[in-house]
């Protein structure tokens, strides 16, 4: 979550985000930024030697509830996965939750008092977070 405050003291970069919004968290791309899909972003995020870094290459993504609804779907995710450890790739962690029940979580937090979410290495009540973490989880892409 660091990624947050962090990005309040950064200047705009070259990618398109503007001054003083959130950086990318872990090695994610910048939101809006994975606008070729989540196979160009995963490979695009397995280039990297990580071996000779400590830092790791954790990546968060956002999949449409739908990608994991029936057995051909949840056929290409592991697909997906698979395919991003067999190119380096060491550590994913996958929301499953759609945009709009997060939109709708942050407008009637009563509806969900049991939404978990994962955020950045944890999991925790969507509505137990800080709506700026909130935010920053509802801007990722999701992918379908």
């Amino acid at each position: 979550m660091s990624n947050i405050p962090a990005g309040t003291e950064i200047a705009a970069t070259p990618d398109g985000r503007k001054a003083r919004q959130p950086l990318s968290d872990a090695a994610s791309p910048t939101h809006g930024n994975d606008r070729e899909g989540p196979v160009a972003a995963l490979k695009s995020l397995s280039k990297p030697d990580y071996s000779q870094v400590s830092c790791g290459s954790v990546i968060n993504q956002k999949y449409s509830p739908s990608m994991f609804s029936d057995d051909a779907n949840r056929a290409k995710m592991r697909e997906l996965i698979k395919y991003y450890f067999k190119k380096g790739g060491q550590e994913i962690q996958i929301n499953s939750v759609s945009r709009k029940v997060l939109e709708d979580a942050i407008e009637h937090p009563e509806e969900y008092s049991d939404l978990v979410v994962r955020v950045s290495g944890f999991s925790a009540y969507y509505n137990s977070l800080d709506n700026a973490v909130k935010l920053d989880i509802l801007a990722r892409t999701e992918h379908a």
